[in-house]
C-alpha cells in the first residue's frame, strides 16, 4: 500500500533580526547602504542575508568615521530596487525585529515603497522588550545592553555585527520570558480585518485555513492572481492592508482556491498555473524568468567554493532556480547543513573568522583551522543528493486529510503527473500509482522547485522507478 508516515512541526512565529547602515538619521532624505538579516525560528540561527547596497547620493564623512563605510566599498554594489523582490520574498511572513525597529523599519518601508511594495509585517523593538524582561539597566543602547549580558558585539556600527548581536539578545530574551511579553507584543500588532470591497466577510470565512493554491477573479471571472500559502485564508488577508495594493483590492470580485495538503505540491501547481493563466499581478513569473545558478570553484588554498550567478551559455552550474532568492536560501540551508563556512560561499563578508565560527558553527576553514581536505570532502557532498537527469521517481507527501496522500511523479526532474491516492485502495506497484495520476505539461519551473525543495524531502518519501 501507498503509505506515508510524516511529523509536521510548526514553529508559532518565524524571525527576521535586521539591522541597516544609512547615509544619515532621517529617513525622509537618507538612504540604507548596508542591510543585514539573520533568520531565527525561535529556538536557533536558520539563515543569513547581507548586502551592501549603492544609495545614490555621497557618503557623509561622519557616517564613513563610524561605519568604515566610504564610497569606494560601494563601487558596483547594488541598488535597494535591484534586490527588492530578493529581500522582500526573504522577509515576507517573518515577524521584524530590530534593535530600536522604529529606525529600522521606516527606512526598509520607505525603501519597499518606492519600488511600489507595501511592507507593513508584525515588529518587535529588543529595546523595548529588555526594559520589560531586564528592568532596571542603566542604559538599553545595544552596546551596554549587550555588555551587561555578556554579548561580544565584533565589527560593531557594522550591518552584520549588529544583526549577529541582536540575535544574540533576542535570543536570551526568548529564554527569560516567562511572562509571554513577547508573544503579547506580537499579537498586540495584528491588524484588524480588511477585506476588499466586493468580498464580503462570508465568503471570507468560507476560505480554508490550509495549504494550497488560490486564485483571485475579476468582475468578468478571469483569473488576475493565483498564488500559494501554507494557510490561504491568512494569506488572503494579508494582500490587503495598504496603498501599494489598492488595484488588485478593487479588481478582485471572487476567489477560489485548490487545497493541496503538500506545500510542494501547492508550490508546483502555483508555477504551472501561473504559466497556464498568465495573471496580470503576477508579474514575477509572468515574465520569462531569468534562470540561477550555484557554481563552484577552488580558491587559492584549494577550499570548494559556491557561487550564484545568473546562467549564461557555456557555463553549467551545479543547481538551477528561478531567482536568486531561491538560490540564496538553498545555499544557506546547504551551508548550514553539511557545517559549511558562510565566508568561503559568499553568505558573510567580514575580516578575519565568520560569525559561524565564533558560535562553533563552522570549523574554521576561513582563519586555518581546517584543512581544504577535511572541508572540501563535505562540500563535496552538497549536490551529490540532487539527482535528476534520467531519473523517473515518485514522491509522496501528506494528503489533504488523514485519509490520503499526495504522489508526484518526476522523470528528468520535471513533474510528469501528481494525484491525490485514497489510502483504502492497494496498488501491487509504483507504476501502477503512476498510471492513476493526472498528467500534466512539462514546466521548467517545477524542476527548479524540486531541486530547491530537495533537502525537505525524507529519503523514504522517493521511490526510484526504472527506466525500461
Amino acid at each position: 500500500m501507498f503509505l506515508l508516515s510524516i511529523v509536521f512541526i510548526y514553529n508559532l512565529f518565524m524571525y527576521a533580526i535586521v539591522d541597516i547602515e544609512t547615509t544619515g538619521g532621517f529617513n525622509a532624505s537618507n538612504s540604507i547602504i548596508e542591510i543585514a538579516v539573520v533568520f531565527h525560528d525561535g529556538e536557533k540561527i536558520t539563515g543569513q542575508y547581507e548586502k551592501l547596497l549603492d544609495p545614490g547620493i555621497p557618503i557623509p564623512g561622519f557616517i564613513t568615521g563610524l561605519t568604515g563605510i566610504d564610497s569606494q566599498m560601494l563601487e558596483g554594489a547594488p541598488t535597494f530596487g535591484q534586490i527588492a523582490e530578493e529581500l522582500y520574498s526573504l522577509l515576507e511572513d517573518k515577524v521584524f525585529v530590530a534593535h530600536n525597529v522604529g529606525f529600522d523599519y521606516s527606512f526598509v518601508k520607505q525603501a519597499f515603497e518606492k519600488e511600489g511594495m507595501e511592507y507593513k509585517p508584525k515588529r518587535l523593538c529588543t529595546v523595548r522588550l529588555s526594559r520589560k524582561v531586564f528592568p532596571g539597566l542603566r542604559s538599553y543602547s545595544l552596546g551596554r545592553l549587550c555588555e551587561s549580558r555578556g554579548i561580544v558585539v565584533n565589527n560593531r556600527h557594522r550591518a552584520m555585527g549588529d544583526a549577529f548581536a541582536t540575535t544574540i539578545l533576542f535570543k536570551q530574551l526568548l529564554e527569560a520570558d516567562q511572562e509571554g511579553i513577547i508573544d503579547q507584543a506580537i499579537k498586540g500588532k495584528n491588524k484588524a480585518l480588511t477585506l476588499p470591497p466586493n468580498i464580503s466577510k462570508e465568503q471570507f470565512n468560507e476560505i480554508p485555513q490550509a495549504t494550497g493554491v488560490y486564485y483571485f477573479h475579476d468582475t468578468n471571472g478571469k483569473v488576475i492572481y493565483v498564488g500559494k500559502a501554507i494557510n490561504i485564508q491568512s494569506r488572503f488577508n494579508g494582500h490587503f492592508t495598504g496603498k501599494a495594493k489598492l488595484n488588485l483590492k478593487s479588481e478582485i470580485c471572487d476567489v477560489s482556491y485548490e487545497v493541496t495538503g503538500s506545500e510542494l505540491l501547492a508550490l508546483l501547481l502555483e508555477a504551472m498555473e501561473i504559466k497556464r493563466l498568465w495573471p496580470k499581478y503576477n508579474r514575477s513569473l509572468k515574465v520569462k524568468a531569468m534562470s540561477w545558478g550555484i557554481f563552484s570553484y577552488s580558491d587559492r588554498e584549494d577550499f570548494t567554493r559556491f557561487q550564484i550567478n545568473k546562467i549564461t551559455p557555456g557555463f553549467q552550474p551545479l543547481a538551477t532556480f528561478t531567482s536568486h532568492a531561491t538560490a540564496w536560501k538553498f545555499l544557506v540551508d546547504k551551508n548550514k547543513e553539511f557545517n559549511l563556512c558562510p565566508k568561503l560561499n559568499g553568505i558573510q563578508k567580514k575580516n578575519g573568522a565568520c560569525y559561524d565560527f565564533q558560535v562553533g558553527e563552522c570549523k574554521g576553514a576561513c582563519c586555518g583551522k581546517e584543512t581544504s581536505e577535511d572541508y572540501n570532502e563535505r562540500a563535496l557532498e552538497v549536490f551529490a543528493a540532487v539527482k535528476m537527469e534520467g531519473e523517473r521517481f515518485l514522491i509522496k507527501d501528506k494528503g489533504r486529510n488523514p485519509e490520503e496522500e499526495v504522489a508526484l511523479f518526476f522523470e528528468d526532474g520535471f513533474l510528469s503527473a501528481y494525484g491525490f491516492i485514497d489510502l483504502s485502495n492497494s496498488y501491487t506497484s509504483s507504476e501502477e500509482v503512476v498510471s492513476a495520476l493526472k498528467p500534466v505539461k512539462r514546466v521548467i519551473e517545477t524542476r527548479y522547485l524540486l531541486k530547491a525543495f530537495w533537502d525537505k524531502i525524507p529519503e523514504n518519501n522517493i521511490i526510484y522507478l526504472s527506466n525500461s
